[in-house]
């Protein structure tokens, strides 16, 4: 660019400082305003606004160059700025004191009529958006959130660098393990008929880093998985992963405390209170229904399987019998508020998650109003609504079924009452750490054990002894950080000696040719010297989404996938050449 072009400030920087000051902005029309031979234009690049005024009196070709303007030029102005005239200013724009008298304007770059403006609230569809992100990542909104995810990281980063962390990058052409989601393959062309696989983690490799001394290790880092998506989830998305040496529970809990916090006084300007409460996963099913419990308001499960035993109603009696649960939530003060057609999509909710329905009283000033209380004697409702700490006003609202069930099915009801009757506080932050989870589930599919969070998890020091006697019994040193009912990063202290490892292993069905041919490499670095160590994940596009205030990750991403997988800007995934895949000895059946 010639001198005479270069940027000295952004347009969104002039204030009335620079009054009197020669100044170059560069930049894209925003709008363009020709009121009777003065030519008036919003010009816009990332700071914002500046209104510039073309001179009537500047030489005949710069004239000509602002006639052809158009929306989306890309051009350089010099002038000086000058106050705007009484009663033109404009309090909605930072820039809105001054104005750039311009003597000299190029045009840079034309441009076509786009199919939407970046820069004003339209109707489009998500799929043109995406289709054009690059106009659709010009709205103030998603630069802004663009912005705070960078700030986020760079926040993450400062502290991990002051507590003594090295960042160090881990390949990203690995092997294959394919325990938890599916791998995306890569083909090798020079070992044909084999293939990497894209990292769903780095777990293996930051573990390995500990046993080679480096004792703090952290990485913001890319991840893949070829499952299917939600609003939540990418094909590939980011981790800020950290790993420790001679740490533990307590240790990354102060750890991950000071950094969030440190995120939200930089990002949000707010005081996060700490430490953050910690809820045993057992006590977070039986409160919430829930393990990523939404604190920001009440309303908690009740169980009342003591309370109606001996019952007459049919239905509570004979989940009763057969091992089940019954329990049940009150929603405060909102007998007049659920509408019966209210309730009814509330059962279907229910249904939803397993429940064949949901029963329900409402408490009125002189009655009960429910089609099932004609089944129960006065003394058991009694205890029933002191149970519940029942009001007039209040509706309590039963699931009787197996207590999976019964727990989806409340934690979900639990959070559509929430915020249909709005009793989220959508402007608190409520984070808490969930610990003790069980360290293995039952798979009936597969008829064996798998692991709840992965298989380098380290069980509860007092469990060891159940891993031959009760492995359903084991309690797992995992940790999970919630915000707002938002799994935000999990981790664990890991397993460190091989035998246990081994057995771990054993456990969940991998047995020893397996184990050595899957992660050989891991279980033989065990062998020299590895020391204890835990770490976490935090999933980086979540946090930026929460923080945000963002309905989808999508909006925290520059270049997101959709629910498919696909980019619509670039139209991957896409065919390749016969020579490519000649060359990486693939054949394909296109019968």
């Amino acid at each position: 660019m010639k001198s005479e072009l270069r940027r000295t400030h952004h347009c969104g920087e002039l204030s009335t400082a620079q009054i009197g000051e020669t100044v170059t902005l560069c930049g894209w029309v925003h709008t363009r305003r020709d009121h009777g031979g003065l030519i008036f234009v919003d010009l816009w690049d990332k700071e914002g606004l500046t209104q510039v005024v073309l001179n009537p009196q500047i030489d005949q070709l710069a004239h000509q160059n602002a006639q052809s303007l158009r929306g989306n030029y890309v051009i350089s102005v010099r002038g000086q700025v000058r106050a705007r005239p009484e009663g033109m200013v404009n309090p909605k724009l930072n820039t809105g004191q001054i104005e750039v008298y311009i003597d000299d304007l190029h045009i840079l770059n034309t441009s076509k009529t786009p199919p939407f403006s970046g820069w004003e609230d339209q109707e489009v569809s998500e799929a043109l958006r995406l289709r054009y992100r690059y106009l659709d990542l010009r709205s103030e909104q998603l630069q802004k959130n663009l912005k705070q995810r960078y700030r986020i990281s760079k926040v993450a980063r400062n502290v991990l660098d002051r507590h003594g962390f090295t960042e160090v990058e881990t390949p990203m052409l690995t092997k294959s393990t394919p325990e938890g989601a599916r791998d995306y393959l890569v083909p090798s062309r020079v070992n044909p008929q084999k293939f990497y696989a894209l990292p769903q983690s780095p777990q293996l490799f930051k573990q390995i880093l500990m046993v080679a001394g480096l004792d703090r290790y952290f990485q913001i880092v890319k991840c893949f998985r070829d499952e299917d998506l939600r609003q939540d989830r990418q094909p590939e998305f980011t981790q800020i992963d950290v790993e420790l040496s001679f740490a533990d529970e307590a240790t990354i809990f102060r750890l991950v405390e000071e950094m969030m916090a440190e995120i939200y006084q930089e990002v949000l300007g707010i005081t996060l209170e700490t430490p953050f409460p910690v809820i045993r996963y057992q006590d977070a099913i039986d409160r919430f229904g829930s393990d990523k419990p939404d604190l920001r308001f009440g309303m908690e499960i009740v169980d009342l399987g003591d309370v109606v035993q001996g019952t007459n109603f049919k239905v509570f009696a004979e989940v009763l019998a057969s091992g089940g649960q019954v329990r049940a939530l009150n929603v405060k003060n909102s007998a007049e508020a659920l509408s019966r057609k209210m309730l009814d999509d509330l059962t279907e909710i229910a249904r939803t998650y397993g429940a064949k329905g949901m029963a329900w009283i409402k408490i009125q000033k002189d009655e009960l109003q429910s089609p099932i209380t004609k089944f129960f004697e006065k003394e058991m409702l009694d205890r029933l609504i002191d149970r519940m700490g029942g009001e007039v006003g209040d509706t309590i609202v039963f699931i009787a079924d197996t207590p999976k069930v019964v727990a989806d099915a409340l934690a979900h009801l639990r959070l559509a009452l929430g915020h249909q009757l709005k009793r989220v506080d959508t402007s608190q932050h409520r984070l808490a750490w969930i610990t003790d989870f069980p360290l293995l589930e039952y798979d009936e599919e597969a008829g064996r054990y798998a692991a709840m969070h992965h298989p380098f998890t380290a069980p509860a020091g007092d469990d060891l002894g159940k891993m031959t006697s009760d492995p359903g019994a084991l309690t797992a040193r995992a940790y999970d950080l919630v915000l707002n009912g938002n799994e935000i990063a999990g981790g664990s202290i890991r397993i460190h000696q091989r035998d246990v490892q081994n057995r771990m292993f054993e456990l969940l069905g991998i047995g020893a040719e397996e184990a050595d041919e899957k992660f050989g490499f891991l279980l033989e670095a065990l062998e020299f010297g590895a020391p204890p160590h835990g770490g976490i994940a935090f999933g980086l596009d979540r946090i930026a989404m929460l923080l945000a205030g963002a309905d989808s990750i999508r909006d925290v991403i520059a270049f997101p996938k959709t629910q498919k997988a696909t980019c619509l800007m670039t139209q991957a995934p896409s065919t390749v050449d016969l020579k490519q895949l000649r060359e990486l000895k693939l054949k394909f059946d296109l019968s």
